[in-house]
């Protein structure tokens, strides 16, 4: 009977066979790689040495082509030597004869070659009949024509030219022909700008030509198909147009008076309808659009060109935004197409932008020029803002339309925030218009300067209250995400789509806009206000007033409650200086300030404020305690420490704030090094013990609560502060009291570590105390050494060294046994 084996016996079987295949393909793979590595390396050496056929560099048509062309250059070059050089030894009837029928054959020979195949040498030929009719037109000018003006000549042997190529190239036998027609585009740009300047027309007329010869290379552009006719067109309409164009607006621009800026307009009209036309005809969008651009920027240079000379030169840029702003009517038509009315759109944009662009330098100089006051403070306040404003710049002439064009903007912003998609972009950019212009006006009327500054103080206090009072559904999308799980969707606002995406795209909010531009606002207004003391004091102090109370608005709170702390520590300042005070008096004044932070922040918990009230606390800190090191009085500068000590150890009994703990017990040490210093003390111990003690007893509770905590960690810093700087000054110190001192302490704590089993006590007091007895008994070790014989030292090193070999040939025996040991074993 057939033997089958059981279930475990057949599994140790297949796990046997299994092995031994890994075993056999493991043995085979190892073959195969080392086989491999032979055949690489024996391949070099068994490559033979005739190469094979060397690879072209050059393919059969480009040959051909090259020769070709060359072929034909060098014909073009020997017919115009020939022309130039031989023409003078023949007669009249053998030059006509002997060109002509040169030309003739030269612009026949491509029949021929097209019927059999040869196209590339019929181009090549061609090329070299086109270039002799240009030396046959040469050669009639110089010959026969010679009295006629060269420019009005060349114009009409241009126009003939571009006739008879164009004939050339359409005729049915030469139609494949791709040279032809190009080169009568090309010579087809000459002819009107030519018979301009031999006319000697004026500067209006050449414009008028180059502009109608680039509507006729649009027009061929848009009727011919794609090749290379259609690639001369296009380059020659956008050439000969952005010369037009140049000139035009050149014409425009130096206009002078109502008929001369109207024949300008005209010209930029011209070309506008140029432009208007090839969009409407053009089929690919991104070329469509960009001409639209054009057309609508060039109809609003022709407007504005046309009201630049009627209008004082403070208004030409108005009178463009006008027309600029009027592009948007056409865009409301329906029946032009969406391509059209994108790019007048975006033309009216870039209109706009450029305005925006002419008021940036009063703006900028409103804004940033009152830093100046800032080397002249309490010098006097001056006759009008403006000239508070410009300080060292001089303010840009024919400014005064600048809140004119930022009204118009904004009016147009105003009318794009109907749009949904657009409202929350259009309202942050109407925000900002309004405030440069508030910014703006005052010094744009030179009003008075208290005026000026009452004005700054109006606009501050109406941006916070636009930053305050702005409805939650134009913030950031996670507040409107917060407040959607509150309420249901269907009372959500229309507004909030544009929110999300005005959030989306980086666009800020109106409400964190408006809160930028308060605090951009208090700055110009803060500087301005440093010409009197009178001024100082009002309007640091209005600031103050007006920070605070928007502080009470938790959205505006992390922003305006240290901007009002900042002003209220400008403040202080500027009252202890309005007093006499001296710079260490004016800072106990300034802490003030992080006392109220202090306050502000334990009431704030856990509000995001609380993080910036803190900061700016500690900055208004750190500047008191500059202003009482500047004069150098150590016991001022002690108190104004020991007071922000005080300071942080208030902060620091705030559960989340116990760190601080760490910077208030700083503080205080530095107050009590300080005050040290002040009373000239020079003992070590009077600076070290303060820090000991403290760090001591912070060692001692982390410890209770955290048995783990290695005695390094909690008393090696505090010991290390006293033991060692109070060593190196043991040792140099000829008395016998600090070293006596010194070494009690350290047995002490060397007893303390040893009852308690603490190693950094231990081992620092220890070693202290070793170092401090070495100190006292140097003097007698000196003597004993003194006293010795000489050979004493050499055979004390001899002993030394015979223990340490004889330590060593003890371990190698042991080493030698165990070796031993283990070889017996089995």
């Amino acid at each position: 009977m057939t033997h089958f084996p059981s279930p475990a016996e057949e599994l140790r079987l297949l796990d046997l066979e299994l092995r031994q295949l890994d075993a056999r393909r493991a043995q085979l793979l190892h073959r195969r790689a080392w086989l491999v590595t032979a055949l690489q390396t024996a391949a070099p050496r068994s490559a033979p040495t005739t190469a094979g056929p060397p690879r072209p560099e050059a393919s059969g048509p480009r040959v051909q082509n090259v020769l070709l062309v060359l072929g034909g250059v060098l014909l073009t070059i020997a017919a115009m030597a020939f022309t130039l050089v031989s023409w003078g030894h023949m007669g009249i009837a053998g030059r006509a004869l002997v060109l002509g029928g040169v030309t003739v054959a030269v612009l026949a020979a491509p029949v021929p070659l097209l019927k059999h195949g040869l196209r590339s040498t019929a181009e090549s030929v061609a090329g070299l009949g086109l270039a002799l009719t240009v030396l046959d037109a040469y050669a009639l000018h110089e010959v026969g024509l010679a009295g006629v003006d060269p420019t009005g000549y060349l114009a009409a042997a241009s126009a003939v030219l571009a006739a008879l190529w164009t004939a050339y190239g359409l005729a049915p036998r030469t139609s494949e022909l791709r040279l032809p027609l190009p080169a009568a585009l090309s010579a087809a740009q000459l002819p009107l700008v030519l018979w301009a300047v031999a006319a000697d027309a004026s500067p209006f007329w050449v414009t008028s030509a180059v502009l109608v010869t680039a509507g006729f290379d649009a027009g061929v552009a848009l009727r011919v198909p794609a090749g290379a006719v259609r690639i001369t067109a296009v380059i020659g309409a956008y050439g000969m147009g952005a010369w037009g164009v140049w000139a035009a607006g050149w014409l425009s621009w130096t206009a002078t008076g109502p008929s001369a800026a109207a024949r300008a307009a005209a010209l930029l009209l011209l070309a506008a309808g140029i432009a208007v036309t090839a969009a409407l005809r053009e089929v690919a969008a991104k070329q469509a659009l960009g001409l639209s651009v054009g057309a609508g920027l060039l109809t609003v240079a022709a407007f504005g060109g046309t009201a630049r000379p009627l209008l004082p030169e403070a208004w030409t840029v108005p009178a463009y935004l006008v027309c600029g702003i009027a592009l948007l009517a056409a865009v409301r038509a329906d029946r032009l197409p969406q391509a059209l009315r994108d790019g007048l759109t975006r033309a009216s944009a870039a209109v706009q932008g450029l305005a925006l662009l002419w008021t940036l330098p009063p703006v900028a100089i409103a804004l940033v020029g009152p830093v100046a006051w800032v080397e002249q403070v309490w010098s006097g306040a001056p006759g009008d803002v403006r000239q508070a404003m410009a300080v060292d710049a001089p303010w840009p002439p024919d400014t005064e339309t600048v809140p004119v064009v930022l009204a118009m903007v904004a009016a147009v912003l105003l009318l794009a925030a109907r749009d949904a998609a657009w409202r929350t972009r259009a309202l942050t950019g109407v925000l900002v218009l309004a405030w440069a212009t508030a910014l703006v006006l005052p010094a744009v009327l030179e009003v008075p300067y208290a005026v000026g500054l009452v004005a700054l103080t109006v606009t501050t206090a109406g941006a916070l209250a636009a930053a305050a009072w702005i409805r939650p559904s134009e913030q950031p999308e996670e507040e409107m995400s917060a407040a959607s799980t509150e309420e249901p969707a269907a009372s959500a606002s229309a507004e909030e789509p544009a929110a999300t995406t005005a959030t989306a795209l980086g666009v800020p909010t109106p409400r964190t806009t408006a809160t930028v531009l308060a605090l951009l606002t208090s700055l110009p207004l803060a500087f301005l206000a440093l010409t009197s003391e009178a001024a100082t004091l009002t309007v640091l102090a209005a600031l103050t007033a007006l920070f605070a109370a928007a502080s009470w608005k938790a959205h505006l709170a992390p922003v305006t409650a240290p901007a009002g702390l900042a002003y209220a520590a400008g403040l202080a300042c500027a009252a202890g200086a309005a007093a006499g005070w001296q710079p260490q008096y004016i800072a106990l004044l300034v802490l003030a300030v992080p006392a109220a932070a202090a306050l502000l922040a334990a009431r704030l918990g856990a509000a995001r404020a609380t993080v910036p009230v803190e900061v700016t606390g500690a900055l208004v800190a750190l500047l008191a305690v500059a202003l009482a090191a500047a004069p150098a009085d150590l016991p001022m500068l002690a108190l104004v420490l020991a007071l922000c000590g005080v300071v942080t150890a208030g902060t620091a009994i705030r559960p989340e704030r116990r760190s601080v703990a760490y910077a208030s017990a700083a503080l205080f040490v530095l107050a009590t090094w300080v005050r040290l210093a002040a009373w000239d003390v020079a003992t070590p111990e009077a600076y070290t013990l303060p820090v000991t003690v403290p760090a001591l007893l912070v060692g001692a509770l982390r410890r209770r609560r955290d048995p783990q905590t290695s005695s390094w960690t909690a008393y090696g810093p505090g010991l290390a502060a006293t033991l060692v700087p109070s060593l190196l000054a043991a040792w140099g110190d000829p008395q016998w009291t600090r070293p006596l001192l010194l070494g009690l302490a350290a047995l002490t704590v060397t007893l303390l570590g040893a009852r308690h089993h603490l190693q950094a006590p231990l081992l620092l007091g220890g070693a202290v105390l070793a170092l401090d007895a070495l100190h006292e008994l140097a003097p007698y070790i000196a003597q004993v050494t003194d006293a010795l014989p000489r050979w004493v030292p050499p055979a004390l090193a001899g002993l030394l060294l015979l223990a340490i070999g004889a330590t060593y040939e003890q371990r190698l025996r042991n080493a030698r046994r165990m070796r031993d040991f283990l070889a017996n074993m089995h």
